[in-house]
């Protein structure tokens, strides 16, 4: 199977010159930021205005989501009663963020509470039976899930047979049966009210709080007391949401816009500690992604994620420091089984020699069930299929996918659901367990269902880009302007224009494999800086066309405009 060498590049709208011109005058921007606010369907003056105020006062009540008045309910008794909570998360990024969101809020409440993280390798995903058991024997009545629990029929069963009051708060696809629990709450519930789907598990957890406090409230519980800011927990938001991989628009955008400028301040010594070790100078959707939270979820793919979340809780910046360089050394170490890992796929399917698949399932007794989400994603980018890697043990495989536009991966393994032990997640993303004996038939069932659903052209990488403009159109001022679209992310990338016959001139290979270069049209000419390209655009001379994203560069002092580029072909 060779990787993709090619990729298609589409517009993602078209958009007039003079419906440009007159949102950009309607709101005081330039025309590249007009240009890509009705790009992406925000041509209405008030829509626009909207997306860039991003206010937190335009989120949605809390009590659209179903059950949340129960839920609120309940615990708001548990605080006034000191009865102590056990809130149960997971061992990625999400759950971290979204344990620990719920153990300070719910103690500034007023709330007596405790938590538990499983352990990957013993306990797997989900609610902990074992968990269970001990906050009954050791007296606690009340559960909170945040980021698991909506498939956990069994375990939720059981919290029944003890007397326990199960909350869960989660936030991916329901089954058919739900399991029974004092409370439910997920915005994908048949019926749910709540405007956004796409909420991360801390997200869901967020609002929970708000409907907490305003019960709290409404009961006169603050009037001897001080109510907590919950403004102050978006960094936490921020942080799960960001790493789970949601759209970060409407709700989403409106949370991580906040947490982002929280990020920022190093308020927690935690995070100000896992800043200063990952090098992050400033807090973007790219530094949490890929420097922050790499190291929180490293704890949780090889060892125990509740250090992360002790982490995140500590007020003193001694334990900080010492954690985080747990966490970055979790994180070494975790890099160099990935490097493995995915070696070792490599050679799999090179031995497999099958390059017509549409789908990519391996399984191997080497691997460790940690880091093959990340290698999943890794295979996905560079052969662009759905993939799926399973970690074998004592005839038992535990698994983690990636798919691709086309091809809806919980669906597809709803369908194969016969053949699996159990499965849970999202349209890109997904987790499995199955019989060792039944991965044969699963892996042919799996390939017909990316056969039915993919054509030819869905396995070819899409690049949408912001349509095509002159290097002239990237001025300074209206370059800067461009933060103003931001967070980026998933629904909301960063910027990316077609620049169309610009000669390519000065190239050099700059650090292992970057590429720096000139591009000039006319008597315009700007620096570019293409990752991890030099040897991939060897030799490339004279007219090109690119894909590029034009950005601030801050060096000495001073500030200029540089494009970094995703793409470059010769033109014509």
């Amino acid at each position: 199977m060779d990787p993709v060498a090619r990729r298609h590049w589409q517009a993602r709208a078209a958009t007039d010159p003079g419906s440009v011109r007159a949102l950009a005058e309607a709101l005081g921007l330039s025309p590249l930021s007009a240009r890509i606010l009705l790009g992406r369907g925000l041509g209405e003056i008030a829509a626009a205005r909207h997306f860039l105020a991003a206010r937190l006062a335009a989120l949605p009540d809390p009590l659209l989501l179903s059950n949340m008045d129960q839920a609120a309910r309940r615990l708001a008794q548990a605080v006034r009663g000191q009865e102590e909570i056990v809130v149960h998360g997971d061992y990625d990024v999400d759950g971290i963020t979204g344990a620990a969101l719920l153990v300070e809020s719910l103690r500034a409440l007023g709330a007596q509470v405790d938590f538990h993280i499983p352990l990957r390798l013993r306990d797997g995903y989900g609610l902990s039976a074992a968990a269970l058991r001990d906050a009954q024997a050791q007296g606690k009545r009340l559960v909170v899930s945040v980021d698991c629990g909506i498939s956990a029929l069994d375990e939720a069963r059981l919290a029944r047979e003890l007397g326990l009051d199960l909350i869960i708060t989660d936030h991916h696809q329901p089954p058919e049966q739900l399991p029974p629990a004092l409370a439910l709450i997920n915005p994908h519930l048949p019926g749910d009210k709540f405007p956004e789907k796409h909420l991360a598990g801390v997200g869901v957890a967020f609002f929970l709080l708000l409907a907490v406090r305003r019960q709290l409230r409404d009961e006169g519980w603050f009037a001897a007391r001080p109510e907590p800011d919950l403004r102050l927990m978006l960094d936490f938001v921020a942080l799960g949401t960001i790493a789970d991989i949601v759209p970060l628009t409407g709700v989403n955008r409106i949370l991580v816009r906040a947490g982002l400028d929280l990020l920022a301040q190093d308020r927690r010594p935690g995070l100000a500690a896992l800043r200063q070790i990952a090098g992050v100078r400033e807090v973007t959707c790219g530094a949490v992604g890929f420097q922050l939270a790499p190291r929180l979820n490293a704890a949780g793919r090889l060892e125990d994620a509740a250090l992360a979340v002790r982490l995140l809780l500590t007020r003193d910046a001694e334990k900080a420091r010492d954690i985080a360089r747990q966490l970055d050394e979790c994180n070494r170490e975790r890099q160099s089984i990935e490097a493995e890992t995915f070696d070792q796929a490599l050679e799999r399917l090179d031995a497999l020699d099958q390059p017509w698949r549409r789908s990519i399932v391996l399984a191997d007794e080497r691997w460790h069930p940690g880091v093959i989400g990340i290698v999943a994603s890794r295979l996905v980018e560079r052969f662009h299929r759905p993939t799926l890697l399973i970690a074998l043990d004592k005839g038992r495989g535990k698994g983690s996918g990636r798919s691709i536009r086309g091809l809806h991966l919980y669906q597809a393994l709803s369908a194969c659901g016969d053949r699996l032990l159990g499965f849970g997640g999202h349209e890109y993303a997904a987790g499995l367990s199955i019989a060792a004996e039944e991965l044969d038939n699963f892996t042919e069932q799996f390939e017909a269902l990316a056969c039915a659903a993919l054509t030819e052209d869905d396995l070819l990488p899409q690049l949408l880009h912001d349509g095509v403009v002159d290097l002239a159109a990237f001025a300074q001022a209206d370059v800067a302007e461009l933060a103003a679209l931001a967070p980026f992310g998933p629904g909301n990338p960063e910027p990316l224009f077609r620049v169309n016959g610009a000669v390519f001139e000065r190239p050099r290979c700059v650090g292992r494999d970057h590429l720096q270069f000139q591009l000039r049209q006319e008597d315009v000419s700007l620096p570019c800086i293409a990752f991890g390209a030099a040897a991939r655009w060897q030799g490339i001379n004279g007219w090109v066309d690119v894909l590029c994203t034009p950005q601030i560069n801050r060096w000495q002092g001073r500030e200029s405009v540089q494009l970094r580029v995703k793409d470059l072909r010769e033109n014509g």
